[in-house]
């Protein structure tokens, strides 16, 4: 008798994950790379705080929007290949089943078993095999539009809003120190999370993310110092 085995995989959080960890990573880094850059220029704290507002609204929107077409657009080239497949099916399934059993046979099965295995699974869903095994299309990794913007703009609304809150908090001369320092501890925190979430290496993900955050905020700091002016 067969028993089903419940087991705990994390690949079905691909797609919002992904869009989470960069709306997230993307709201800390240039929020506080914007606040870091303008406080370095001498600007007051009143023109900081405007800054740091108005890149939360634009970032949002732009990561929504970057999502939505960037996601869209790998939805639609999924369509296509399906339509394709659906058609190619209707055609010669013959032919099809071929594919399936080379598939299968490079996989490591005998010829005469990879092809009773084409047949059943053809038999059963022939669109949703070849989607799967041929193209590599699956309900886990298949594009969501909708989903990957909203996760994103609201990841970036979250992520822009912990350093923006510190420009309310601390003195204009402090911002500097304080929302770098602070942004990098937000990002190891996202990077613990998102490799804990996605089960992986933490520490790895912690370094990798913070590293470049840290490179971000250095680089537009000296900007400012560069270009700034004298209140």
């Amino acid at each position: 008798m067969f028993h089903h085995h419940d087991e705990r995989h994390r690949s079905h959080r691909i797609g919002w994950l992904r869009a989470a960890v960069l709306g997230a990573n993307d709201g800390i880094v240039s929020t506080a790379s914007l606040i870091v850059g303008i406080a370095a220029s001498n600007a007051t704290h009143e023109n900081i705080l405007l800054t740091g507002v108005a890149g939360l609204v634009a970032g949002a929107m732009s990561m929504a929007a970057g999502e939505y077409v960037s996601v869209s657009s790998q939805a639609d080239t999924e369509r296509a290949d399906l339509d394709r497949e659906r058609k190619e099916l209707d055609e010669n399934e013959q032919h099809e089943i071929h594919e399936l059993q080379a598939i299968y046979v490079s996989r490591g099965l005998e010829p005469e078993l990879a092809e009773k295995v084409a047949e059943q699974l053809m038999h059963h869903d022939a669109l949703g095999a070849h989607a799967r095994d041929e193209l590599g299309i699956s309900d886990t990794g298949s594009a969501k539009p909708i989903q990957a913007a909203l996760t994103s703009a609201l990841t970036f609304a979250i992520g822009a809003a912990l350093p923006l809150l510190l420009v309310v908090l601390v003195p204009v001369k402090e911002l500097i120190v304080v929302v770098s320092a602070a942004s990098l501890v937000f990002l190891a925190l996202l990077g613990i999370l998102a490799s804990y979430t996605g089960g992986s290496s933490i520490i790895k993900g912690a370094v990798r993310v913070t590293f470049w955050g840290a490179l971000a905020m250095g680089l537009t700091a000296g900007v400012g110092f560069l270009f700034g002016t004298t209140v």
